[in-house]
């Protein structure tokens, strides 16, 4: 350890280190082109020599900083930095991605699935808006929480509703802690007050949470067909070249869209509104003759934006037999794209000029914009003349708000948002418990069958060390009958069909023994199974063995 540690330093590394502790450091190496770099050359001297250091103390770390690169390498006890070598290696420009086989490897070795996040039924809008993130970033921040090794795969799905990251890792309290703190880091939040908001699942927990959720039952509204969208671009987002997804990960989410489209088509769930645009034409139908004092056929209506929001919000109010919609948008292509879509619905389009003249003559205004700040507060009301005037309905539901707080104190005005869906939600919850409890049950299959398959990938390493057993038997025994035949003078061609006879028999006799150890549907069975062939075959006592002689000659 101490020639390691002065090697380091003699390569330009600066080395915190507390004298008590001693780890075990693997840094993935990597490959340059022709020559390397004074930094590229000390990481690569690095990742040969590093393999050398010896074992661990489990409440201490160090971190290695290499000079000239800017990068810092946090290497933990009993924690394989792997990415910390290719963030130095992105620098350079050459990153590595794990090959399929190294990523089967990974899945083998103890993976679990973990979720953590908040949802409209955990937190407030004003906790959930600081962490949303715009598709198009879902990756940029998958990488981020990938980057240094702690987390192996990652996927965010952030919506309205939501922001959730689904995550898999070896250590689950280390990962947990890195994840936090990466949530915490972006919303500016104290991770105490954060935690406050989080949940966090683990496990068999997290699985069954996924599937809820793309099944539509944690949604505000249950049955709703937006978020299955949503989590199909998750998936397919996470299995892109810059995905993060993995084997395991990548499987789950792939196993949720499909049992979400098992609950839409084997049970009624999705009859009636299940979205948050048609809540939010429920709530504004429910009160209108509350808030405005007139019924809600009569009312005049805008909306501000023209995203998918707006084109659904248009969808439900012409289902009610609204015809006059204006829509107020930065440019004139969407909204034409919606008057194309809806022929029979008068859609007089505005640009934002021209917002608080067409918010002066509606009395209901939707709002759905990607504005990170706020489009109509208090301040804009009152310098616009449009405080005290007749009375105005304020429909929110964008995240972030696009309708500030204060509004709702304003006379005459009446401000909802996302979270006052609430009382829609709870009447059509209500409708909908029979089909939740059906849907539930073809959950459960669909997380039983991604929990088997799962613990399959457990089955990897006994199958790779039956095998390696069998064939070291068979190569040491080919040896010694090759040099008691020497003297029959046997060709080339004839050597080849005794080693192919004598793969052939370990190859029948071991076909069995995993036939059987790939079938084994429970996991209490599959457990069983492989302790089973592990003691028939005497593998423990090889990986002993094994170990044993890397020990000694390290």
């Amino acid at each position: 350890q101490s020639c390691l540690l002065s090697c380091l330093c003699v390569s330009g590394f600066v080395v915190d280190h507390h004298p008590t502790a001693i780890y075990i450091i693997t840094i993935t190496t990597f490959t340059t082109a022709t020559t390397y770099t004074a930094a590229a050359a000390v990481m690569k001297f690095v990742s040969i020599v590093a393999t050398l250091a010896a074992v661990t103390v489990p409440t201490t770390s160090f971190s290695v900083t290499p000079s000239g690169v800017g990068n810092r390498l946090r290497l933990r006890p009993a924690v394989v930095a792997t990415s910390s070598a290719l963030a130095v290696a992105a620098d350079l420009g050459e990153i590595r991605k794990r090959t399929r086989e190294e990523r089967l490897e990974a899945a083998s070795k103890g993976l679990q699935v973990h979720c953590v996040g908040l949802s409209i039924h955990h937190a407030s809008v004003e906790v959930r808006e600081k962490l949303a993130i715009a598709e198009a970033d879902w990756n940029a921040a998958s990488n981020q929480i990938c980057e240094d090794g702690v987390v192996a795969e990652a996927a965010v799905l952030s919506t309205c509703n939501r922001f959730e990251v689904y995550y898999a890792a070896t250590d689950p309290r280390a990962a947990m802690a890195h994840v936090t703190s990466y949530l915490a880091n972006r919303s500016g939040l104290p991770v105490s007050v954060l935690r406050q908001n989080l949940f966090m699942l683990s496990g068999d927990d997290a699985v069954w949470h996924v599937m809820r959720v793309a099944g539509g039952l944690d949604s505000l509204i249950v049955g709703e067909g937006q978020i299955l969208s949503q989590v199909r671009q998750c998936y397919l987002h996470s299995v892109e070249d810059d995905g993060c997804g993995g084997k395991v990960l990548a499987r789950l989410l792939n196993n949720a869209l499909a049992a979400g489209k098992r609950v839409r088509s084997e049970t009624a769930i999705a009859k009636g509104s299940v979205s948050i645009s048609s809540a939010a034409v429920e709530l504004s139908e429910m009160l209108s003759q509350q808030d405005l004092q007139l019924p809600f056929s009569e009312a005049r209506l805008a909306v501000v934006g023209a995203g998918k929001m707006t084109r659904l919000l248009v969808t439900h109010l012409a289902s009610r037999g609204l015809e006059r919609i204006t829509i107020v948008n930065r440019s004139l292509g969407r909204p034409q794209e919606l008057q194309e879509q809806f022929p029979d619905v008068d859609i007089e389009v505005k640009l934002m000029e021209d917002l608080w003249d067409v918010v002066g003559r509606s009395d209901i205004v939707y709002t759905a914009t990607s504005a990170v700040d706020y489009v109509i507060d208090e301040q804009k009301l009152e310098a616009n003349g449009l405080v005290g005037g007749h009375p105005l309905m304020l429909v929110d539901i964008a995240v972030p708000r696009n309708v500030g707080d204060d509004c709702k104190v304003l006379p005459n005005v009446a401000a909802y948002n996302v979270d006052d869906l609430k009382a829609v939600v709870a009447k059509n919850t209500a409708m909908r418990q029979r089909e939740m409890l059906e849907a539930e049950d073809l959950l459960r299959e669909e997380t039983d069958a991604f929990v088997t398959w799962r613990e399959s990938l457990s089955a990897i390493p006994t199958i790779n060390q039956l095998q390696e057993r069998a064939n070291a038997f068979r190569e040491e025994e080919l040896k010694r009958c090759t040099r008691k035949l020497s003297g029959a003078n046997l060709s080339e061609k004839e050597l080849e069909a005794v080693e192919r006879l004598s793969r052939g028999i370990v190859n029948k006799l071991l076909h069995g023994p995993m036939a059987h150890l790939r079938k084994t549907e429970s996991v209490e069975g599959k457990q069983a199974t492989l302790k089973e062939l592990s003691a028939m075959f005497r593998l423990e006592e090889e990986e002993a063995a094994n170990n044993g002689r890397r020990r000694r000659r390290s």
